[in-house]
């Protein structure tokens, strides 16, 4: 791993989430339920070496960190995603699980090599899903996907997805024919509601069998604050087609503002929450999007939410 004076790159990353592209220290603007799930952050632990080839190497953002944050939204379940930054090694995923509890749930990045023991020691751990992530350094090929798919599908487990627009397009078929549900991440970059990955989204949702998750509202030309109109019709769309197969996620700690190319602004991770009451307006909805689909999702307990942070 790139030697990294730990004090100074964690200063330096506060000093990004304290630089938001907008408002100043913003508030929750809505009751936060109880049992509410960031399904979509990561973790970069200095005690896990980075894979050498990875493409993002961004400032490290540690479990201590993201309790911070937790108490800042309100929300008190999370999933854990396995960055690319940490190729096949899950090492830190499985550190994080072993820290966080029952609250917290993990998707991994393995491919063909993993081993039926590994799988079930990930699933026992919290692990519920394999992340596919083309475009950077992905170690999962197009065509390990469906033989991954039918090995995990007797886990209960789902394929996460996260790739360029036009390969989510050509995909569309393969992904239709999983024998496992499929969830894409970041509202399938699409910025609006003409365009193709906004159409394949739809699909897989209409299908019954696809889920989406509502983050990264910031990235790929969605807008900009608070509103992120481009990013907020597509996000508005997916919920009246599926709300019963939406998730929300805060993309903390934001790797993407943070590359050597093409960066996006820093955002803030309150005004990103605080779309919700503009794409859910009705309290049953938000609570069904952040408690309750987690729940059905992840394996949460319905029976056991935690208090709002």
């Amino acid at each position: 791993m790139e030697q990294f004076d730990r004090r100074g790159v964690i200063g330096a990353g506060l000093a990004l989430a304290a630089t938001p592209a907008f408002a100043k220290d913003p508030k929750v603007t809505f009751k936060v339920p109880d049992g509410a799930a960031d399904c979509h952050h990561h973790i970069y632990d200095p005690r896990f070496a980075y894979n050498p080839k990875a493409v993002l190497k961004p400032p490290f953002a540690t479990v201590t960190d993201y309790k911070a944050l937790q108490k800042k939204l309100g929300t008190s379940r999370n999933v854990m995603v396995q960055p690319s930054t940490y190729g096949t090694d899950n090492s830190c995923l499985m550190d994080v699980l072993a820290q966080m509890g029952e609250n917290c749930r993990a998707v991994c990045v393995v491919n063909s090599k993993v081993t039926d023991d590994e799988l079930k020691t990930l699933h026992a751990a919290g692990v519920r899903g394999v992340r596919v992530q083309f475009g950077v350094g992905n170690p999962v090929g197009e065509d390990e996907v469906i033989p991954l798919a039918r090995r995990i599908a007797a886990l209960g487990w789902h394929i996460q997805c996260n790739m360029p627009p036009e390969q989510l397009v050509a995909m569309e078929s393969r992904l239709l024919s999983l024998p496992v549900p499929v969830i894409i991440d970041h509202l399938g970059r699409a910025t609006g509601t003409d365009q193709p990955q906004y159409n394949t989204v739809r699909k897989l949702l209409d299908s019954g069998r696809g889920w989406v998750k509502l983050s990264g509202a910031y990235l790929y030309g969605g807008g900009t604050p608070p509103d992120y109109a481009g990013a907020s019709a597509a996000a508005k769309g997916y919920i009246k087609a599926a709300p019963e197969r939406c998730v929300w996620g805060s993309d903390w700690p934001h790797p993407d503002a943070t590359k050597v190319l093409n960066p996006v602004a820093m955002p803030d991770d309150v005004t990103l929450l605080n779309l919700m009451p503009q794409w859910a307006p009705d309290a049953k909805l938000r609570h069904r999007i952040l408690v309750e689909n987690p729940e059905r999702f992840y394996g949460f307990d319905p029976a056991r939410r935690p208090k709002a942070n």
